[in-house]
């Protein structure tokens, strides 16, 4: 088995744009930690790429809707001696009924899933990053967060959310050798709309909007390591979140840096 300093985390990794990571990362010799609810899909994606890359692969089954989980996570790491240099927060979902329709504990669940839990391994992982000088963080984030609200839904507030939040810590934390990157995909293939139950509509669109998810994994990884806080992969999605926003992606995070009034020295 390959010896490799660095070990990745990658929530959701069962599927799609998380299993479509955890391909990449081990590829290029990362050891991993796979989490998502479905430990036998988890088990064989880990059997698989230790055969195929010989790298270590661990995995923890966890429900992210459960705020124990990420606490629970990270002492798995702790307790196996895995020091996380690299944190893919990718699980998510969207809601597909009518707020007020919606029961509260399914609410809090997706709030819980896509906003708390991503920034409490954040939390918990970035400050080893950070005493050891180097470290990767991409957070999915999506398209919607540069588009208008939905009727109903809180998937637009959460992905914004979720892009302002990456910006704001990679600028804490880029000095200290932390990369933090809001990665942006439209739409993409993925098992993402069967759970939603919305595969017929999406399939209706033209196939110039889709990617798949490594391409996805692979411009969202060029651009962490790269040092961009934000990335949305894919030209046609560039051109249709340029027209949804009135400053640049770029310009917004150069003017929150330059004029934050708690910025750090």
């Amino acid at each position: 088995m390959t010896a490799n300093p660095r070990t990745a985390l990658v929530t959701g990794a069962s599927a799609g744009i998380g299993s479509a990571f955890a391909r990449h990362l081990a590829a290029q010799g990362y050891a991993l930690l796979l989490v998502a609810r479905r430990a036998d899909r988890l088990n064989e994606l880990a059997a698989e790429l230790t055969a195929a890359h010989q790298v270590r692969c661990d995995v923890f089954a966890a429900d992210l809707t459960d705020p124990a989980a990420p606490a629970a996570i990270v002492n798995h790491a702790i307790a196996q001696g895995i020091e996380i240099d690299v944190l893919i927060n990718n699980a998510g979902l969207s809601g597909k009924s009518a707020f007020i329709e919606t029961p509260w504990e399914t609410l809090a669940a997706e709030i819980q899933l896509m906003v708390t839990a991503p920034t409490e391994l954040m939390h918990r992982t970035a400050g080893g990053m950070r005493e050891r000088g180097w470290g990767r963080i991409v957070n999915l984030s999506s398209l919607a967060a540069f588009s208008p609200p939905g009727a109903s839904l809180l998937y637009t507030g959460i992905k914004s959310y979720v892009a302002l939040a990456s910006q704001s810590l990679d600028m804490e934390l880029k000095p200290q050798g932390v990369h933090v990157t809001a990665l942006c995909p439209g739409f993409t293939h993925s098992e993402f709309h069967d759970v939603m139950g919305t595969r017929a509509s999406a399939s209706k669109l033209p196939g110039i909007l889709w990617q798949e998810p490594e391409e996805v994994v692979r411009e969202g990884w060029n651009a962490v390591m790269a040092g961009k806080p934000v990335c949305i992969p894919g030209t046609v999605n560039k051109i249709a979140a340029s027209g949804m926003r009135p400053l640049p992606v770029g310009l917004q995070y150069m003017l929150g840096r330059k004029f934050n009034p708690f910025k750090n020295g």
